[in-house]
């Protein structure tokens, strides 16, 4: 009875309707993810990327007032949301979630015409998990916000021919690349398939229009993206954070390529298998697209040395169809999995269920869903009547924006971006080094409030120089005000 009732659990595959399949991934997404649409503070890059579309919708261009090292229009998405719906965790978890369901709706489709239904239909569901669990991914974050027009990109090339949709898809792919700057090998990985096609078909003409194509589509919005700052006189401004910044970063990246190697090799090992077993057919076109792209992003980890948890979130819509199709070729179909695949989607959300018992208990405890130093603090500087204007948050710099005031310099937008003086000639940074950031932001700002994060160093570990400035002048300088969660707040002393 219990096989049974699980079996009918799994749709007809050939009947599937798109409205169907996406209304129940949101669903999914929406469950998943429900639970952290109260918490204040989940990633950094997310709280910089809210500071920063906060400052675009008061009216200032992004890198003219905040900065952060991000393409604009990861803004964008934050700052409409924030337009429309005003200071709103949970509209931009909720909308964060729908991303997420779009995205696997899109890898869906990929999977349908890069295989079969059945085969999109699992893919599809992975990804809404893979995309929503294990660390910061509750969040919404770049690698989410490129996707959502990556897939769709790659399903218009899978499923079209005509040129106005690789029109389109060109597009898509400059939407995100202005999301999510290291795509930029993957679309290089598309322009390399577009090219092979139309050599191995000897279809040259018909190749050179569609890499015409394709490539004029990815310029629009990149030069969407640069109009505003060149019809207001700032051009340099757009060039050196959106091109020239990364480039630094990239090369003041004190990663090793062989962090990213695991992986690597991994995927080698994979794809050789697949060859070998013939479970996987990389001379079929959409096969090879999928591979070309995947390459594409696994080949900008391995320039910065660095992959971090959430940025495997580009790369796991490609590996779940193509393991999808490898699994499905090496293993005959049987029902016997359904108790297991049932088993491991209800097993699974882990932290969901915890994070759901922890706003059923905040809500028991303080009177409120919303939880986090990011809520906490602002309420402590609020009762303690500290001046919001005058705070500098070393962690939980969301509470910036819950006090309605902002970072007291560019730097501090993010509080990484202190210790990369390498960024600092690209937003204008007087400023040399870290100790003089920290010199000016301290002892010359002269903040009333400062937080920090407890028994945590103020920077990563290997900021050590940076880490004890910010404890000497705190410990000279301040004294500790309270303790409210995991965040210390110091207020300074009288005549300092």
């Amino acid at each position: 009875m219990p096989h049974k009732f699980i079996t009918s659990l799994i749709p007809n595959y050939q009947n599937l309707k798109d409205g169907k399949v996406f209304l129940g991934l949101a669903l999914l997404s929406v469950c998943l993810r429900f639970p952290f649409f109260f918490r204040d503070y989940i990633d950094r890059d997310e709280s910089t990327f809210i500071l920063m579309a906060q400052s675009w919708v008061d009216g200032h261009l992004p890198y003219t007032e905040l900065w952060d090292l991000k393409p604009p229009l990861a803004f964008l998405f934050f700052s409409g949301i924030i337009y429309i719906f005003g200071k709103s965790f949970v509209a931009i978890r909720f909308f964060g979630a729908l991303t997420v369901a779009l995205v696997s709706f899109y890898t869906y489709k990929a999977g349908k015409e890069a295989h079969s239904a059945r085969i999109g239909f699992w893919s599809a569901l992975g990804c809404v998990y893979l995309l929503s669990l294990f660390g910061s991914l509750q969040g919404v974050m770049s690698e989410h916000l490129s996707m959502l027009f990556f897939m769709p990109a790659l399903y218009l090339l899978l499923k079209h021919k005509q040129a106005k949709w690789i029109f389109t898809a060109g597009i898509m792919l400059g939407i995100s690349l202005m999301m999510k700057l290291n795509l930029a090998y993957a679309v290089i990985g598309i322009f390399l398939w577009v090219l092979g096609i139309s050599i191995h078909k000897r279809k040259f003409h018909k190749g050179f229009t569609e890499i015409l194509l394709l490539g004029s589509g990815v310029i629009i919005p990149v030069a969407a993206t640069f109009f505003p700052y060149l019809v207001s006189g700032i051009p340099e401004v757009w060039i050196d954070s959106v091109i020239r910044a990364p480039l630094a970063y990239s090369d003041d990246l004190k990663s090793s390529v062989f962090k990213v190697l695991p992986l690597v090799a991994v995927l080698l090992l994979f794809g050789l298998l697949c060859w070998k077993k013939k479970w996987i057919d990389f001379s079929d076109h959409r096969i090879l697209l999928l591979s070309l792209a995947l390459a594409g992003v696994v080949f900008s980890f391995l320039k910065s040395g660095k992959v971090n948890g959430h940025y495997l979130m580009q790369i796991y819509p490609m590996i779940l169809i193509l393991l999808g199709i490898a699994l499905s070729r090496a293993m005959r179909y049987r029902e016997i999995y359904h108790p297991l695949a049932l088993f491991l989607a209800i097993a699974l959300p882990v932290e969901s269920y915890a994070e759901f018992a922890n706003i059923i208990d905040n809500k028991r405890t303080h009177g409120t869903f919303f939880n986090g130093e990011g809520f906490t603090v602002p309420e402590f500087i609020r009762e303690h009547e500290l001046n919001p204007e005058e705070v500098l948050f070393f962690e939980y710099h969301i509470g910036y924006w819950v006090l309605d005031t902002s970072p007291p310099s560019k730097a501090a937008t993010h509080p990484s971006n202190i210790c990369r003086p390498a960024l600092y000639p690209y937003f204008q940074n007087p400023r040399k080094n870290a100790l003089e950031e920290l010199e000016y932001l301290l002892d010359t700002l002269k903040p009333k409030t400062v937080v920090t994060r407890k028994d945590k160093t103020v920077f990563d570990r290997e900021y050590i120089e940076e880490d004890a400035y910010v404890r000497a002048y705190l410990s000279e300088h301040y004294r500790l005000e309270g303790i409210v969660g995991r965040a210390e707040v110091f207020s300074r002393l009288e005549g300092y």
